[in-house]
This record gives C-alpha cells, structure tokens and sequence, in this order.
C-alpha cells in the first residue's frame, strides 16, 4: 500500500490537463448513463482514490462512503472534498463492513486493476447492495490500445501500473454473467493524439472503428 500513498501525490495531476479532463468528462458520462445517480440514493466507492466520483455524486446530493486501502489516498480525498458530507473510510475492497443490502448503488472506478482478488471483491459489493441495486466497475480496457499502452515496458517499467492486471469485457462477464446488464465503452480515441484531436467529433467517428479505452460494467443484484 504504500505504493498507493506515494502515488496519492501526483495523482491528481491527470485531471488538470486538457487531455485528462476530457477523458474524464467521457468516462462521467458513461458510468453516469448507467448509474443514473439522483439525491435519493446511498452510494458506496469502492478503491475511491482521491475522491474524484465519491466529490461528483455528492455534488448531486447522493450519500456517499468512500472507501479505500490507502490512507494517503483518502487524505486527500478529504482535501479535494472539503466537505464533511461523504465519509472516507479506510477499508479493502474484498472485505467491506458494512451489512448486507445496505446500499442504493455500489461503483468501483479504475480500481479492479489493482484489486487482487477481484471476484471476492464484486462478491462484497453485491452482498452491501439492496434488492435491484446497480453495481458499477469503470476499467481501463485490457484489449484497446489504451490497454496496450498502460501495459507496456515503458509505463510497466515508470508507473503504477507495474502492479496494474487490466481487465477485458470477458474478465467482466466472469464476475456475474446472470445479473450482468451491460458492458458499455468509451474513449475510442488513440493514446498516440495529440491534445487537438481529443473531441466529441473524433469519439463518435471513431465509436465503431476502435475498441475504447475505457468500459464499464453494469450489474442489477
């Protein structure tokens, strides 16, 4: 973990370039069209980082629990929030306390890559989540050229994602064929553009040329 408090650093750094931003703005919109998160509902974020998804759904007045190994990471998770609105718990992903059916929605952002246990992961989100809840995972795309980026020497070699296993939509079907909803993608630009390129007109031209970079996975309990 300590991997992870290093990392809480500079992490934020990705989301205040033009390129970072909007990427982010694209894999909003997509875990959002399949959440569909509104005010009424108790949410958990599962591997919550800094904070970016657990800021934004209370930004729209859902009730959110972060939680994550890191404590680093949950620092400045509580800096970014500055708000005691969403509580940030130190707690691992395959082992949540929280009781069974206790949550409206349940979502892990970019962190399944660096869970090692996946499937006791998803099994802990599934038990926390109420009757016909939504379970969301976002995850970088194994085979996307985005996949084969973060899986490179370079970045294997000079990043965090020398610890990263990135995952494939047959990785995702694994975890719960039987209550899988969907798998949506995104982010079916090139890592290789440069800043000019990444726009909505590029996405939706390139929508059934590219696999996206980015998929999210939509479970009903």
């Amino acid at each position: 973990m300590a991997i992870y408090d290093i990392e809480s650093l500079s992490y934020d750094d990705w989301y205040q370039k033009p390129i970072g931003k909007f990427i982010d703005k694209l894999q909003t919109k997509l875990i959002f069209d399949a959440l569909k998160p509104n005010s009424e509902m108790k949410i958990l974020d599962v591997g919550c980082g800094t904070g970016n998804f657990s800021i934004k759904l209370a930004k729209l007045g859902c009730d959110v629990i972060g939680v994550d190994v890191s404590e680093a990471m949950l620092k400045k998770a509580r800096e970014n929030a500055n708000t005691t609105t969403i509580s940030f718990k130190k707690m691992k992903a395959t082992k949540l306390n929280f009781s069974d059916n206790y949550f409206d929605a349940v979502i892990s952002i970019t962190a399944f890559e660096f869970i090692e246990n996946n499937q006791l992961a998803f099994n802990e989100m599934m038990r926390v989540c109420k009757p016909n809840a939504p379970i969301i995972i976002g995850t970088l795309h194994k085979n996307s050229s985005w996949g084969n980026l973060y899986e490179s020497d370079e970045m294997r070699k000079n990043s965090i994602f020398k610890y990263a296993k990135l995952k494939s939509k047959a990785d995702l079907q694994k975890y719960d064929s039987l209550s899988l909803i969907s798998i949506s993608e995104c982010l079916h630009m090139n890592p290789t553009f440069i800043e000019k390129d990444f726009t909505l007109e590029n996405e939706q031209q390139l929508k059934n040329q590219n696999p996206g970079g980015f998929i999210c996975g939509l479970w009903k309990k």
